[in-house]
This record gives C-alpha cells, structure tokens and sequence, in this order.
C-alpha cells in the first residue's frame, strides 16, 4: 500500500504540471497526447533505447541494459554512464511502473511490434502512470520512417532527415546492386546462433531481417517455412551444404575451424564463416532495431565482395560518427571487424 501511495502521489504531481499538449498518432494508430516539448524520453525496451540514442541522445533518461565494458568503449562516456532503466515491456520485464513515474518522463517511448498484444499493454500502462506512450513500428524496412516519425515527436526533424536519408541510401545500394542476381546464383546462407551453432531463424524472423536485404538463400528460412528462432541438428546443416555461415557467437566462431562436426561443411572448408560485429550493438542480430543497418551492408560485402569494393573501414568510421555519436580509432575498428576476414 504504501508503494501504491508514493506512485499516486507522483502521478498526481505530473499530472498537475499543467504542460500543453497536443495529438500524436503512432504507427498502432493510436491517438495519445503528448506534450509540445518533449525533454524525458523513458524507452520500453533496447530497440527504443537505441533509435532515441542516434536520435536525441540527451532526450533519453537511461539504458535498458547498463552498456558492458567492452561496449562503453564505443559510446561517449556522457552517454555510457546514463543509468539502468530495465525492460517495460516485451519478455522478462526488469523495471516497474513505480519506478518508472519516479523518473517523471515526459514520454515512454517503445519501438517494435505494434500488434494487438502491444497496442493493450501499452493502453495499459498508459492508464496507470498517466505518462504517454506511443508505439512505433521497428521493422528494418520501415527504418526510414521511423526515424522521420520520432524525428517530429520529438522536434528534431533536421537530425531525423539526416539518418533517415543515410538509411534509404544504404539499404537502396544494397538491393540496387544484389537485386539482379538470379537464384541459383545466389549463395546458400545459414545464420549461426548459439555456443554450438545451432539456433538459427525461419522464414520471417526478427533475428534474419538483415539477411533478407541480401541477394542470398537463407537455407534455414527455405526448408522450415515460418517461424522464429528454432534449433537444428548438426546432420540439418551438412546436408543444407551453406556457401557461407555467418554468426553472432563468438565462441562458436572460435571453435567452427575446428569441430569435426563441421568439418565436411563447404562454407567451412572455403573459409566463408564471418563473425558479425556486435560493438556496442549488434550488427545483425540483436537488438533489433537501426543499428543492423551497418550490419546490412557489412553482409553484402562479406558474401559479395567484387560487387562491394569499397573499404569498409571507411564505412564503419562514417556510420559511427553519424549514429554513435564517436569517432573510431584503428584500434576499435579492428575490433570491431576481426571477425570479417577469417583464419
């Protein structure tokens, strides 16, 4: 009871501020008044953290996740140190609605599905914490407006315009210059989750959408039809015989060159297994939300290098100084890309 009277009370605070507001429809459609100036930005989940970090990154009251060690080596420290929020919403749930009304955010912000299940919780949470809440879809495809969207949210159009513009130009290159590969020509791909190797992603999975970007034959998506991460037998992979792996582990990255269990696959013994950057985002995988736009183009050089000739240092130092907020050093940039050229 008296948890509940703290969080009554400082509803009731906000609530008497007297700030204007004004109409906003989210990519739900959902109709929510927001205040004309938005300066406390709480984010649901690590997708909504990431879009407010390229964003408005002084807008946002802190991380999902506190950023590890390796990743705060490639944040500002101004930006590492935010605080730990935790998740509102989406799986394991680490945060409260106390605590998210203590923090007095002008706005919750959630970025991702907006099917009925979110679109309630959302309402939901609205409701109890009198604070609004706008869903915005987080597609990889839809990135471009949803910069655009959350650019006019949050009243800062020009920055939104300059990474929505990076993001057409990066993914119409993409699809402009794989798009006219016919499909036999097209390599077979299997996307490697896991310690062993042997989670991967069906047909429409969150985890995949950067693959579908690329020219290329997801085996995984062609034989299981459908669905979300599932796990496979090894027997599953050497009989798809993938031109190339790529993966998000880097202990199976390690171990692949010399597993007997992967021996007798061709991407193996060619050499084509790349381990995505994941610093401090990951590149292809998670969190699923813009920074698997660099993720993109680095799978399109990985498995088609003669048709992406350009040096992707170069590439990696533009898109961290636009949406990091940093500039690389040599250092940070092999790092980040030790995984590009295998053993």
């Amino acid at each position: 009871m008296k948890s509940l009277a703290i969080v009554l009370a400082l509803v009731l605070v906000f609530a008497g501020t007297g700030a204007e507001g004004r109409p906003f429809t989210d990519s739900a459609g959902r109709t929510v008044d927001v205040p004309d100036r938005v300066s406390r930005v709480f984010p649901a989940g690590p997708p909504a953290s990431i879009i407010l970090y390229m964003l408005a990154p002084d807008r946002m009251q802190g991380w999902t996740r506190a950023p590890t060690l390796a990743e705060r080596e490639f944040l500002p420290q101004r930006y590492a140190d935010l605080p730990e929020l935790g998740r509102l919403t989406g799986r394991g749930n680490t945060t409260s609605l106390e605590d998210v009304v203590k923090r007095s955010p002008d706005l919750v912000l959630d970025v991702g599905s907006t099917t009925p299940t979110y679109v309630s919780l959302a309402d939901r949470v609205q409701e109890q914490i009198h604070v609004p809440q706008v869903l915005i879809d987080g597609r990889l495809a839809d990135t471009a407006a949803t910069f655009r969207t959350i650019g006019a949210l949050l009243g800062v159009q020009d920055r939104a315009e300059e990474l929505a513009r990076y993001t057409e130009e990066a993914l119409a290159e993409v699809r402009d210059r794989t798009g006219a590969i016919p499909p036999e020509r097209r390599p077979k791909v299997y996307f490697a989750r896991g310690a062993k190797g042997l989670e991967t992603g069906g047909q429409g999975s969150i985890n995949i959408e950067a693959l579908d970007f690329v020219a290329v034959r997801n085996v995984a998506a062609e034989a299981l039809g459908p669905g979300g991460l599932v796990t496979v037998p090894p027997e599953q992979v050497l009989a798809w015989q993938p031109d190339v792996i790529v993966t998000v582990n880097r202990e199976f990255y390690a171990a692949v060159w010399k597993d007997p269990i992967w021996q007798g696959i061709k991407a193996v013994r060619d050499k084509r297994v790349y381990l995505a950057p994941d610093l401090p985002f990951g590149w292809i995988d998670a969190p699923p939300s813009a920074n698997r736009l660099i993720g993109v183009r680095w799978l399109a050089k990985m498995v088609y290098p003669e048709l992406f000739p350009a040096d992707l240092k170069v590439e990696t130092r533009r898109f961290y100084r636009l949406f990091y907020h940093i500039d690389l050093t040599e250092h940070q940039l092999d790092t980040l890309l030790a995984g590009s050229t295998p053993p």
